[in-house]
Order: C-alpha cells, then structure tokens, then sequence
C-alpha cells in the first residue's frame, strides 16, 4: 500500500523550498577558493622576487580544515634553506597572545577582576606619579596619578608607562635596564615601578611593556614561574610542542634569520643580536616577546581561538573569556598613535578588534569583529570569527612592513572596493 503524504505537509514542504529558492536565502561561499589562492600564491612569490622578503609562508584555515599553505624563498638565504612549514621563526610580540590567554586562564579561576587595581597583587605599583615636566634645575616635575593602574589597563596599553621622548622617559628607560636577559620578571617590576609614568592611566594608548607586567602579574599569581605556567596551560594543552623561549642546538638549523630591508637591499641581521635570547637559558622570560614558534603551532593557537576556547579536545579558555578578549575595551583616550594605521581598530585583551570596515581600498582590508596581532618582524596571525578563518603569515624582515599585511589581506579577501 503506498504511503500518503498529507495535503498540509505537501504546502509546508513547497514552502521550505520556496523559502530555499528566495533570494535573500543566500549560502555563504568559502573565502578561499581557487581564485583567492591563485591572488596569495602571487603576493608570496612577489614578497621574495621583489627583495621584501628572504622567504615567506603562509598557512590557512576555514572552518575547521586546512584550505591553504604555501612557502616561497628562503629561511636562510645564506645557506640556501628553503622556507617550509618546520621553519621556527622569532614571532616577536605575537608572544602577547599567549600571554594574555595565560593570564586569562586565572582570570577564569577567580584570581582577579580586570578592574582591581594592579596594585592589589604587586604592592610595588602603588602610588604612582606621572611626569609633566622638568624644572630649571632638571627636576622632574611630578603629579600623582587621577586613578590607579587597573589590570585592564595593563591588558590594552592604557596604564600610562611611557617612552616619551618629549619627556626625556625613551632614556630613561633605557637606562633602567628593564628587560635585562640577566635580570627576572621581578626585577623589572621593581625597577619600572620606581620610574613615572607618561600619562595619566586611561588617557592614552601607547604600546609597550604593559605585557611583561601581566607576565609578572600571572607569575605572582600561578605562584609559579611565568614559562612553565605557559607551557602547563596553554602550550602543552595545545599540541604547541616547537614553541618556546630556548631553542636546542638540534633545532637551530631550521631557525630563520632575519633581514634588514632598506630602499635597495636585504641584509642579515646578525644571529647573535637576533637570537641571543632563545640560544641560551635567561632568566628574563618576557611577555610581550622572546617566543619562537612554527606555522603550524602558531595555528593551534589560532584555532583555538576561534572555536571559542576549545581546540583538539583541550579548553583553554571558556567561550565567554574569549569573547571577552576579542571585545574592544579601548576607552576614549586623547590619542592612540599608530594603532589607527592597522585598520579601523579598537583594542581587547592583547588584541586589536575590527570594529568598522575599510572606508577606503587603501585601508587594510578585513571583517568586522576580527581579532589580530603581529610581531616586529611583520609575522602577521588573524582571527575572523564571521567566516571561521584563521591565517598566518611568516616572514622574517626589519623594520616592520605593514604594507605586506594589507597586500596579503587583499590577495585573502580580494581587494575591497567600498
């Protein structure tokens, strides 16, 4: 006996279809297609073939798969090595990532509020005073500080710590040593917490060490040192096995140098300069840098990231801290310097957030509720929850090269066209 399909479950059934057929049911294609590929496969081979570059490598993934990896040019131009997906690369402040979602991991635990005062956990940032001027007789002049430092502010550069050449604080910081290879993350603390700040906390943004004081701030905390704290909750967890500060002899073969651009040349920058920090065993464990990492490490990270907390069967963080990080909590400070030329961007928490689209095809490209961060030799990472796409891009070049990350973001996306 045949089945009998009733009349009102054929109209609903018709109507499921219409709704499909209507156009405003659209499908969201996939970023990176053939065509996508064929554009970055260009944009890597131009970054070498025009001397930008040594070598470059890029690795990308959507929706929870691999859709693109390719390496152009040289690791070690010198020694002819080839740039390959086992490259170890010095990510620079890509280190701030980790460290932030180290630092999270006991936020989680209930260790502290973002808005306590950093002087709650380090007494030593207590009555901090922040330098206005000099005197005839070059005293500094000093005022106290409107607010305390909050946790938050050392999380978005807001604390006032400063290398105001103005002031004269770009030498006097040098001067104080503070991230001595010899010295600890305690004795940076110690030793910035006696220097006045720029600005008052809040008022301005301005890039620097606020994340080797949350590197303080999560070893006071774990009451553990920093490095084995990230390897136990973050690094381990994730598989992220070639990343870390020292680097085994065995392993140094595949480490990339790193090269000085000017107008008509590529030059290597000494190994010893570069690397001194990761080929021997330092006290100094820094926050905001001193990591090495491969392609495929940095990604877990990514991924992670963008599947809310969770990556291979470890959660690191819970969805809610994630999107806490990736919120822009920059407040309306007086001036946020160069942040601006990475897009139209506020900052979370060791990130910078997207908040509008490009006005313009000269403005980096990317999509709104993005979360990045880059390193001083122009590596580049990036979060895009909207399209569940996670990239990044490796290179090795002095001073840093924005323009790369906007052509590569344009060979990924297509160029916007507003």
């Amino acid at each position: 006996m045949k089945k009998i399909i009733p009349f009102v479950c054929l109209l609903c059934l018709l109507s499921a279809c219409k709704k499909n057929l209507e156009p405003n049911a659209t499908v969201q294609e996939p970023v990176i297609d053939e065509l996508a590929k064929q554009r970055i496969d260009s944009v890597l081979k131009a970054f070498v073939s025009d001397s930008i570059v040594a070598g470059a490598s890029a690795l990308i993934f959507e929706k929870g798969k691999e859709v693109y990896f390719n390496a152009y040019g040289y690791a070690d131009r010198e020694a002819g090595v080839p740039m390959d997906r086992n490259t170890i690369v010095t990510i620079f402040s890509m280190t701030k990532p980790i460290t932030g979602t180290a630092l999270m991991t006991l936020y989680e635990k209930g260790a502290f509020q973002l808005e306590d005062s950093l002087a709650k956990y380090a007494p030593e940032f207590t009555d901090m005073q922040v330098l206005t001027g000099w005197d005839d007789s070059e005293n500094m002049i000093l005022e106290p500080t409107d607010r305390a430092i909050t946790i938050a502010d050392i999380t978005r550069h807001t604390a006032g710590f400063s290398r105001r050449s103005d002031l004269g604080l770009d030498k006097i910081e040098g001067e104080a040593d503070l991230l001595n290879f010899e010295t600890t993350l305690s004795d940076m603390a110690s030793k910035l917490s006696k220097l006045p700040l720029g600005y008052q906390p809040g008022t301005r943004w301005e890039y620097g060490i606020s994340v080797d004081v949350q590197a303080y701030l999560t070893e006071k905390l774990a009451q553990k040192p920093f490095d084995e704290y990230v390897r136990q909750v973050v690094l381990d967890p994730l598989g992220m096995n070639e990343t870390g500060y020292f680097v085994p002899e065995q392993k140094r073969n595949r480490v990339a140098a790193i090269y000085f651009r000017t107008d008509s040349t590529l030059n290597r920058v000494p190994d010893a300069t570069v690397h001194a920090i990761n080929y021997d065993h330092w006290p100094m464990k820094p926050g905001g840098w001193g990591l090495t990492s491969t392609i495929d490490d940095y990604m877990k990270l990514a991924q992670m990231l963008v599947n809310k907390g969770t990556f291979n069967g470890a959660t690191i963080l819970k969805p809610e801290t994630v999107k806490l990080m990736a919120t822009n909590h920059l407040p309306a400070v007086e001036d946020s310097l160069w942040l601006p030329g990475k897009g139209r961007v506020g900052f979370g928490i060791d990130f910078a957030v997207r908040t509008a689209e490009p006005k313009s095809s000269e403005e980096i490209n990317g999509t709104v509720g993005e979360f990045f961060w880059d390193g001083a030799a122009s590596t580049l990472f990036w979060v895009d929850p909207v399209h569940e796409l996670t990239a990044v891009l490796f290179v090795q070049v002095l001073p840093f090269q924005g323009e790369l990350h906007k052509r590569f973001k344009d060979a990924v996306y297509g160029r916007f066209e507003p």
